[in-house]
């Protein structure tokens, strides 16, 4: 199942806490044998699995002791250089901020309802 298309927080992390359920399982390795392999508790492991919030840091040891770090690059690709940046370079500086008005950025807050008929 594709996560593209849900846009709720709780059904993305109980989606997650699933597949990361069903690898383990997969890999035939107890909660605690992965909880303690990953440097965690037993309860941080039941609450990731349960789609829980939990810290970045624990969902991380997780993917490491699942050998799942690779795949880490799919959640934020590396991106090429950009001309600014390649400009940017050649004097010696690095871009410090975004520009203030960029195209691919929502402004509204998320639940606000529009008609759709607005100018």
């Amino acid at each position: 199942m594709s996560l593209e298309n849900q846009n709720t927080d709780e059904y993305l992390l109980a989606e997650l806490g699933k597949r990361f359920a069903r690898e383990r399982l997969d890999l035939g390795i107890t909660q605690a044998d992965l909880a303690f392999e990953a440097g965690i508790s037993k309860r941080t492991l039941e609450r990731i699995e349960a789609g829980k919030a939990v810290q970045f840091t624990s969902v991380i040891r997780v993917l490491r002791a699942l050998r799942l770090v690779p795949n880490l690059d799919a959640l934020v690709p590396k991106t090429g250089q950009r001309p600014m940046d390649i400009l940017l370079s050649r004097q010696g500086k690095q871009r410090q901020r975004a520009p203030s008005s960029s195209p691919n950025v929502v402004r509204e807050p998320p639940g606000v309802w529009r008609w759709g008929d607005e100018q």
